[in-house]
């Protein structure tokens, strides 16, 4: 890893912790409320940082809460960079993460799985 690697790093570590404390204390927009912030990117040349959020049981909310995100984009930046010292400090872009709904669909299968086998005496 290189410098400018490990830097973007902390930089994207950074920003995920600030951005979640300041979604949870500073969001106006009540769809934001439940947004959890579960990875942060920054490009090599600190130009972008994709934000990755999740929400839970918001699957059928996820565009609005996505479109309140990109709506608050500018203010959410500006706090950011008050508190992250940076010459210019990177735009946001927001992505869903669909992590956590994966893993909920492959806990169900599993679980699935397993009473079948149950149901069969335990015989794979």
């Amino acid at each position: 890893m290189t410098v400018s690697q490990a830097r973007a790093k902390r930089i994207a570590q950074r920003i995920q912790e600030d951005l979640a404390v300041l979604l949870q204390r500073s969001a106006a927009d009540p769809r934001l409320s439940l947004v959890t912030v579960t990875d942060a990117e920054v490009d090599r040349e600190l130009a972008f940082a994709t934000v990755y959020v999740s929400a839970v049981g918001a699957d059928e909310e996820r565009k609005e809460i996505l479109s309140a995100l990109r709506g608050a984009a500018g203010f959410l930046r500006s706090q950011l960079a008050a508190s992250i010292q940076l010459r210019t400090f990177p735009r946001l872009r927001f992505r869903w993460d669909e992590t956590p709904e994966r893993a909920a669909r492959i806990d169900q299968l599993l679980a699935e799985i397993e009473s079948e086998r149950e149901e069969d005496g335990g015989e794979a």
